[in-house]
């Protein structure tokens, strides 16, 4: 083995390599043009390699020609090719070279589809073995050349022209490192190999074609560009893990759903956020039918309906809609989606963002519902206060009009009967000032303002207990008689409702309350050992007490608890962060 038989072969390898790497790439690559032209280069100047090496080691005239004729069509394959790589890479240059250089050599080529002659010899006379250092030796054809042996080396000026004009139209355009890089090593390479090659048809140089040798300086060039774009593929790689992490994160942070939906080869991605509110597991295949029958029945035509629409036409898509999910839990989210369409206006993908919105919903059945309720007990309130103006006060005030009428007209002769009616008069009026006050009371207990919450609380207790004959134990300690009034008055009501919901639901004549006070909170705890009731379905019911205390206490930014079991009373417990300076402002 010499130094000739080691060398080429290793070109050959490598010429191969380039080419299966850039073939692979263009197979990976939607827009893969580019490799695959530069891998068919590579892959033909890897056979020119070979046909190098082969007519270094000829020993006949016929075998050597017939080389030759093979290395012409390489040579010319591997122009052509490196012209049109140049043209897809670059996307510059004047085309009229390239298409003028390759007609050029590809009517050159003629000669060697025909039996006699051939392009670079007209005849072959005989092979010269030439020794070279190392011991190792190489082929030289003598014969009669063929002078239109030019043609095919002026197409190949004209390409390597295009090529340096495209070079330099990159540069301009500020791409300088890969007009340098590629383009100039291009046009060197087809310069000082065709150079080469020219001495050599011409019988100049007594030595073997070097073509694949200058060619290295092609694999050098695109190996390096190969390596900064595996760099740069590389980086942007970790920077898009980072930039999905950091979405994912955010996603999930405002519980948003991002999915893209490949309307051309009907493929569709999500994040796992999305997959977590379609209830997808991770591990199950994605299609876009498995989201549309994740939603609920009734929904579904609907929805599949605005989407063809959507597509259809040039408008964005938005709903909000009911899933339905394995376990039965129904979903509400809210869904938009962004189509995009190429130049012909039909729609290739759709990006959008899922939110779960099922809080938001709830709460706006809950406020429609309560805004039902306050309505319904406003209307109650007022037929109330409507029965005890019209049966009970108006009644007894037309009454005591009639008797004093009758009293004017026909006064008691005696001063004494008169004396016992004016008494009777006086306790009939003094019964409607207090029905008046009790009507006043319920309406806004002035005694709050007056006396204080404690005293309020307990003139209520005291109240309660005598009208229903109920016994309630109230205890209170450390309560500070002046309190904000918006504090005072929602403790009152909370009292108020509760003692009101023993008496009407309990099913028990006792309840016990207390009222304490510290430097930061007052604690009010209603309780009895009633019948109980299920906290979960009162939330869904169409009783008003509970969920008008649940508001009071919000609105002064205090907690409240409600427990009770069936059979086990009911204690409602209730926090109020409480500081001296804290505005009063009345409900």
């Amino acid at each position: 083995m010499t130094w000739i038989t080691f060398l080429w072969p290793m070109l050959t390898a490598a010429c191969i390599t380039m080419g299966l790497i850039h073939f692979w790439i263009g197979y990976r690559q939607k827009r893969g043009a580019a490799n695959f032209l530069f891998a068919l280069t590579a892959f033909s100047f890897a056979f020119f390699s070979v046909l190098e090496l082969s007519m270094m080691l000829a020993r006949s005239p016929a075998h050597f020609l017939e080389l030759q004729r093979w290395a012409d069509f390489a040579g010319a394959a591997g122009a052509i090719s490196l012209a049109s790589f140049v043209w897809m890479f670059f996307a510059a240059g004047r085309r009229w070279l390239a298409l003028l250089g390759s007609g050029l050599i590809c009517c050159s080529l003629l000669f060697d589809v025909m039996p006699v002659p051939k392009l670079i010899f007209l005849q072959i006379t005989g092979i010269r073995t030439v020794e070279t250092f190392g011991g190792a030796s190489f082929a030289v054809a003598e014969g009669v050349r063929n002078p239109w042996v030019a043609m095919y080396y002026t197409g190949v000026l004209f390409i390597a022209l295009f090529v340096a004009d495209a070079s330099v139209t990159l540069w301009r355009r500020g791409m300088r490192r890969r007009a340098v890089l590629v383009g100039g090593t291009i046009t060197l390479f087809i310069l000082t190999a065709g150079l080469q090659a020219a001495l050599v048809d011409a019988g100049v140089l007594s030595t073997p074609y070097l073509v694949s040798l200058f060619y290295l300086i092609i694999l050098a060039a695109m190996g390096t560009e190969l390596s900064r774009e595996v760099l740069q593929a590389a980086r942007l790689a970790a920077d898009l893990r980072e930039s999905e992490l950091r979405l994912n994160l955010a996603a999930d942070a405002a519980h948003l759903g991002l999915w893209v939906w490949d309307t051309k080869n009907d493929e569709i991605w999500t994040t796992p956020q999305c997959r977590a509110l379609f209830g997808i597991t991770t591990t199950e295949p994605l299609a876009p039918n498995r989201f549309f029958d994740a939603v609920h029945p009734d929904d579904r035509d609907i929805m599949q309906r605005e989407v063809a629409e959507s597509l259809r036409v040039e408008t964005d898509y938005e709903r909000e809609y009911r899933l339905l999910l394995a376990d039965g839990e129904i979903r509400w989210i809210a869904v938009r989606g962004h189509v995009e369409r190429n130049k012909d206006g039909e729609p290739v993908q759709v990006r959008g963002v899922a939110l779960d919105v099922s809080r938001r919903k709830q709460a706006e059945d809950t406020a429609l519902q309560l805004s039902g309720l306050l309505i319904n007990a406003q209307e109650v309130e007022r037929r109330h206060l409507a029965r005890e103006l019209h049966d009970d006060l108006n009644q007894r005030l037309a009454l005591l009009a009639v008797e004093l009428e009758l009293f004017g007209q026909k006064p008691p002769a005696s001063s004494s009967a008169v004396t016992e009616r004016m008494l009777a008069f006086s306790a009939q009026i003094k019964k409607l000032s207090s029905g008046v006050h009790r009507l006043s009371h319920e309406l806004h207990p002035a005694i709050l303002e007056q006396l204080g919450l404690e005293s309020a609380v307990r003139g209520f207790c005291r109240e309660l207990s005598t009208t229903h004959n109920f016994a309630i134990e109230f205890q209170s300690h450390k309560v500070p008689r002046s309190l904000p009034d918006n504090i005072a008055l929602c403790l009152y009501r909370v009292v108020q409702e509760g003692l009101q919901n023993v008496v009407k639901h309990s099913g028990v004549n006792r309840a016990k309350v207390e009222l304490t006070a510290n430097e930061n909170e007052l604690c009010l705890i209603v309780s009895d050992q009633g019948c109980g009731f299920d906290v979960a379905k009162s939330k869904h019911g169409k009783s008003l007490g509970l969920v008008s205390i649940r508001e009071r206490v919000r609105l002064v930014n205090g907690r409240i608890s409600v427990q009770s079991q069936r059979g086990e009373g009911t204690r409602i417990k209730v926090h109020i962060p409480f500081t001296h300076n804290q505005e009063s402002t009345l409900l």
